[in-house]
C-alpha cells in the first residue's frame, strides 16, 4: 500500500510539472491601500513578460521580462528589462513553479495565476520583433539583433509590446491588453499604457497578413498617425 501511495504521489506531481506555461495567466490581488491589482503574464515558446496594473483604472505599475526555460519544476529566466530595477537586466533567476491545466503557482512566494488562454485562438501567438516599416512606399529594414528592441509578445488573446535596450539597461515604454484576429483584421483593446493612461480603453483595428513568415501590420496608431510595420518572429 505504501509503495502504491508513493507511485500515485509521483504521478500526480509529474502531471503538475509536465504542463506547459505557454499562453496567458492572471492574478488579482489587493495592495496595501485596498486597490485591486491585475497581474498578467504571457509566455511564448522562449520569451515571457509579466505586467501589473490597476484593474479598474489601467494605471501601469510594473513590468519585467526576458527568456525562460522550464526543467521539471524549476523555471529559469534571464531578465532583459525591469521597469523598477534596471540593475537586474542580464541576471538569471531560478524559482520553483507548479503548473496544472488551469493554474500556475510560485509556491515560494505564494503567488497563484489562473489561465486565460493556452496560446489560442489568435493567429499571432509568439514573440515578435519590429524588423522594419514602410515609409512613403519604401521599405526600411531594422536590425533585430541589436540591443535596442521593440518586442511584442502575444498569447491567444493577450498582447503586450515593450521597447527597451539591453545594453544600456533602459526601458522605453510598454502597453498591452486583449486582441483578436478575424478575417484579416487585427483588433486590440488597450488595458494599460505606461506612457499615457488616456490611451487605456481605446480599441484599434489594423489590416494584417503573414508574408514569408513576417507579420505585416497596417493601420493607425492610438494618436491617429498612419503606420505600416513589419514584425519578425523572434528566435533568440
Amino acid at each position: 500500500m505504501k509503495n502504491i501511495l508513493i507511485l500515485i504521489t509521483f504521478l500526480t506531481s509529474l502531471g503538475i510539472y509536465s504542463q506547459s506555461p505557454i499562453g496567458a495567466w492572471e492574478r488579482l490581488y489587493m495592495d496595501e491601500n485596498g486597490t485591486e491589482i491585475r497581474s498578467v503574464v504571457v509566455f511564448s515558446e522562449k520569451f515571457q513578460v509579466i505586467s501589473m496594473f490597476n484593474s479598474k483604472s489601467g494605471e501601469f505599475i510594473y513590468s519585467n521580462g526576458g527568456t525562460w526555460e522550464l526543467n521539471g519544476n524549476m523555471m529559469t529566466e534571464k531578465v532583459e528589462f525591469d521597469t523598477q530595477n534596471s540593475e537586474r537586466v542580464g541576471e538569471t533567476l531560478s524559482f520553483k513553479v507548479e503548473i496544472s491545466e488551469d493554474k500556475l503557482s510560485l509556491p515560494d512566494s505564494d503567488w497563484h495565476f489562473f489561465r486565460i488562454d493556452d496560446g489560442s485562438p489568435g493567429k499571432l501567438n509568439g514573440a515578435w520583433l519590429m524588423s522594419g516599416r514602410y515609409k512613403n512606399g519604401e521599405k526600411q529594414v531594422r536590425n533585430i539583433d541589436r540591443p535596442r528592441k521593440t518586442m511584442k509578445i502575444l498569447s491567444g488573446t493577450r498582447f503586450q509590446w515593450i521597447a527597451y535596450d539591453t545594453e544600456k539597461k533602459e526601458f522605453k515604454g510598454t502597453g498591452g491588453g486583449t486582441y483578436t484576429t478575424v478575417d484579416g483584421k487585427y483588433s486590440e483593446k488597450i488595458e494599460f499604457f505606461s506612457r499615457d493612461i488616456s490611451r487605456v480603453g481605446m480599441s484599434l483595428e489594423f489590416n494584417f497578413e503573414i508574408e514569408n513568415g513576417d507579420w505585416i501590420h497596417q493601420g493607425k496608431t492610438s494618436k491617429g498617425a498612419p503606420l505600416h510595420e513589419i514584425w519578425t518572429k523572434r528566435k533568440k
